[in-house]
Order: structure tokens, then C-alpha cells, then sequence
């Protein structure tokens, strides 16, 4: 818009028609400086608006890290303060060293022969003393052929033929033993080596490369054994007290798809669907009826699950308040972060010696923090479709500032988002389901995709086999043959 600023005749022309023409002259220039702070205005909210979505990425925001994009990123700005501690090794740690076995595999012995002064023989000559040092090596590795051999005998009294019966493992003229579809189970599941590559890795290592077809049925059969261990998982994680639970998008078959995870500190399931709601929440056969504590990203479908109790992830918390400090200049929300860190911080010193905070504490830091929400609120009021508007209300819901949105979350989830204050069991935040997606978001980086629903579903059944053993401290690669040998890992019962 063009202000139309009147030149000096314009001026001498009101002033000699009078009081009146001067007054008219100077509403008309007024009108125009409105609509133009209002224009401004306008175009300032949008720039505001255009620069927030600009500045978020996966460190102020709930985004994922693969949406930052390749470009030049800033160094991460930690949530966590520095601390005092110097670097490297702290005292205590329990570090880990190459050391000598008592009975080695093998022993090489290097006498000498003969003095090497007078070159008399040594060879009869007991030694007074052995100096030793020890070699830790791979050994050669190949594959072993075993062959299996059934006899035909004839009885000498009846002439009856009796045949030997061959193992139950071994149905084919030729074929591959357990050793071979667990090493191919193993790097195709746990390290997510492609399977052309792995069979370069076999013909490189063992000098025998399995087929293409022949690693795909390891996988397959591998599931099929698994699937007591599966069961027995998914029982756990629906009895447990408290629940993280997560989800994050996976392609299959070119499309969208969902997997969702829920653990624990011991246990994982993962379960992938098309439906990233309730629906493919309900398929994986935990949630639904769950009632112990759940904790979550405050993701608005989980609050279907009302026979259980909601824990706010506050990791999410902070990147959202990291957000609006920076870009909106709020520090209400630094302060809201430097809370919730001290209360957790308080709760770390308090834990080995008490189960809980005293009620003193307690009441402190809940007022402090109700302080905070008012103090939050009356920079960020409720946006109005009259003061969008101005003139007639808008249709629909009206659009907050992601300030406010976050305040009312703050407010109205109060119970969720301190519940960590209350009980020393409930973790702080989330991390413990995002760090158990992270691998499986590897794997599609990897591989980029899924081409069969059965591949997906296949491959989240042994993920979640291999994260519960990792859990338990027990070997991935024993885990997997046990499972081939018909003993898969079965997580005890946590108590």
C-alpha cells in the first residue's frame, strides 16, 4: 500500500477553507497509516510465522532427525548443563584389557639350539626358566561337511532290512547346517548387511556363498522359532508397571506404513501396520488394556487408552521450550526448562539414600511451576477470532501460538508431566523407546524400504527378539542359534 501524502497546495488549500478541511484532511492521511500498521502487522505475524517453522529442526522440536535435511547443520546445543567432571575415564570406571589365559589353545616353544657364546648344544639342557608371551587370533575359518550315512542291514534271522533314520535336521541330499543361517540371520538382522553382501562376505570368509534365497529362508525360519519368545514378550510388556511406547514411519512396498514399539528396560516388541492410530496400536496386542503407567510423546491417540496412567515424555518438553525461548524470546520457557532439569537433578541426589522428595520440596517446586504457567499465560493469551478477524468471528477453530499450546499442555497434563517428582519408578523421559527405534530407522536407511509386508513384519519380530536379549545381557549371536536349535531366548518374568 502507497500512502498519498498531500503536497504543500493540498495543505494551503485545506487551511484556507478552514478548521474543518484541515481536520477531513488529516483523517484521511490517519486512515491510511491504519491500514498500513495493520498491513504490517499482518505481514509481520506471517514472517513470524514462516521463521518459526523455518527454525525447527530435531533439536528444539519433536521433528526426526532425517528431516533436517543435508544442509550445514549448527553445533548441537545440548539440553543437559556442562558439568565438572574432566574428560576421559572417571575414577571408578572398570576399564577393559587383553589379558593372558592360563591354558592357551596352542604353545610354540623357541630354544635355542646352541649357546650363543660357545655354540655348544643345548638340546639336552633343561630350561631354568620360560619367558612367555600369548597371540590372540582367528583361526582359520572354513565350512565343515558333514556327512550324514544311513546303513542298510539285513537281519540274519527274519531277513528283515532295517535302514538308519538320519537326523531330524538333516532332510535334503545337500543343504546348509544351523552354524550358516545363524551367521546369515546375524549380519542380515542385527548389522543390516544387504544380502548380496553377505554373500560376498561368506565367499570371502568360508569360501562357500550361500544363495540369495537360501539367507531370506534363514531370516523366515528364524521368525517361525521365535515366535514362543514373541508371545511371552508381548505378555511381559502389557503386565509391566511402567510402559514406554513409541512409533515412527517405515516404508513397505513404496508406501507409508508405521511401526510401533512398546519396552522396557528389559523387553521390546515392535509391530508394524498401515494405520499409525489405534487401530495399528491395537494390532500389536499390548495397549488395549493396559493399566499401568504409559509413557509417551502426549501423542494425542494414546489418551484412548483410558484404563492406564499417562507419563509426558519431557525430553519433548524441553526442545519445545528450547524453541520458544530462542525464537520467540520468552523466558519463561528457559526458566520451565531450568526447573524440570533441577527437579530431576534434586531426585538423582535424593535417590540412593530416599524413595521420595520431602512434601517441603515437593510443594516448592510445584509452585514454582504454577508460577511459571501464569507468568506464560499473560505473555500468551487465548487468540480470539475477533482480534484475528476484527470484524466477524472466523469459522472453525482458531489457530494458537505454539506458546500457548504448550502452556495449556503444561497446565492441563500437570499430573503427567511431574509424575517423575512423585515417583522415583517413572523415568523423566521417553528416550528409552526412541533409542529403540533409532536402530530400526538405520536399517531403512540402509535398505531404504521394505518390499513385502511379510519382510517388514518378519524383520520387526526378530528386532524385537534381538533388543530383549542385547537387554538381558545375553550374546545376539547365541541367541539366534539357540533359537535355530529350538531353545530360543525366553525373557524371565520381571518381578
Amino acid at each position: 500500500m502507497k500512502i498519498q501524502i498531500p503536497n504543500h497546495e493540498k495543505i494551503k488549500e485545506a487551511f484556507l477553507q478552514g478548521e474543518g478541511a484541515v481536520i477531513a484532511l488529516f483523517d484521511e492521511l490517519g486512515e491510511q497509516l491504519m491500514e498500513l500498521a495493520e498491513q504490517l502487522q499482518k505481514q509481520g505475524d506471517v514472517i513470524q510465522e514462516l521463521q518459526a517453522k523455518l527454525s525447527k529442526n530435531s533439536k528444539n522440536s519433536s521433528k526426526p532427525p532425517s528431516s533436517d535435511g543435508y544442509g550445514k547443520q549448527n553445533r548441537t546445543e545440548s539440553l543437559r548443563p556442562k558439568g565438572n567432571k574432566p574428560k576421559g575415564g572417571q575414577p571408578g570406571h572398570k576399564g577393559e584389557t587383553l589379558k593372558p589365559v592360563d591354558d592357551p589353545d596352542e604353545v610354540e616353544t623357541h630354544d635355542k639350539e646352541s649357546c650363543t657364546n660357545c655354540q655348544a648344544s643345548l638340546k639336552d639342557v633343561i630350561a631354568s626358566d620360560i619367558e612367555e608371551r600369548q597371540v590372540f587370533d582367528i583361526p582359520a575359518m572354513k565350512i565343515v561337511v558333514t556327512a550324514h550315512q544311513v546303513s542298510l542291514k539285513t537281519c540274519p534271522h527274519c531277513q528283515t532290512e532295517n535302514k538308519g533314520e538320519f537326523p531330524e535336521n538333516v532332510s535334503t541330499p545337500v543343504q546348509y547346517g544351523e552354524s550358516v543361517k545363524t551367521v546369515a540371520s546375524y549380519f542380515c538382522n542385527e548389522h543390516f548387511i544387504p544380502v548380496a553382501r553377505t554373500r560376498q562376505i561368506f565367499k570371502d570368509l568360508y569360501g562357500q556363498a550361500p544363495s540369495e534365497a537360501i539367507i531370506l529362508k534363514a531370516s523366515e525360519q528364524l521368525q517361525q522359532h521365535i515366535e514362543p519368545a514373541t508371545a511371552m514378550i508381548k505378555q511381559q510388556l502389557h503386565q509391566a508397571p511402567v510402559l514406554h511406547s513409541d512409533e515412527t514411519g517405515l516404508r513397505v512396498e513404496g508406501k507409508l506404513h508405521w511401526l510401533h514399539s512398546a519396552s522396557t528396560d528389559k523387553l521390546t516388541d515392535y509391530t508394524v501396520h498401515e494405520k499409525r492410530g489405534k487401530v495399528g496400536m491395537d494390532a500389536a496386542g499390548i495397549l488395549e488394556g493396559y493399566q499401568g503407567k504409559l509413557v509417551h510423546d502426549h501423542w494425542k491417540t494414546y489418551f484412548a487408552y483410558d484404563e492406564c496412567e499417562h507419563i509426558a515424555c519431557n525430553a519433548h518438553h524441553l526442545r519445545e521450550l528450547l524453541y520458544i525461548e530462542k525464537q520467540f524470546q520468552q523466558p519463561w520457557a528457559g526458566e520451565m526448562a531450568t526447573l524440570l532439569v533441577e527437579i530431576k537433578n534434586t531426585i538423582d541426589e535424593t535417590k540412593p539414600e530416599k524413595d521420595q522428595l520431602s512434601k517441603e520440596q515437593l510443594l516448592l517446586f510445584e509452585k514454582r511451576y504454577d508460577a511459571l504457567i501464569t507468568t506464560g499465560l499473560e505473555k500468551n493469551p487465548f487468540v480470539t477470532a475477533e482480534i484475528i478477524e476484527g470484524k466477524k468471528k472466523k469459522r472453525g477453530k482458531v489457530k494458537q501460538t505454539p506458546a500457548y499450546n504448550l502452556l495449556v499442555r503444561l497446565r492441563d497434563f500437570k499430573s503427567g508431566t511431574l509424575a517423575f517428582m512423585y515417583d522415583f519408578s517413572i523415568p523423566f523421559d521417553n528416550n528409552l523407546a526412541e533409542r529403540d527405534i533409532r536402530m530400526v530407522k538405520v536399517k531403512q536407511k540402509v535398505s531404504g524400504g521394505f518390499r513385502t509386508q511379510e519382510g517388514a513384519k518378519q524383520f520387526a519380530s526378530i528386532r524385537g527378539y534381538i533388543s530383549t536379549a542385547r537387554k538381558n545381557s545375553v550374546s545376539i549371536f547365541v541367541a539366534i542359534k539357540d533359537a535355530f536349535s529350538g531353545k530360543p531366548f525366553i525373557p524371565a518374568p520381571q518381578i
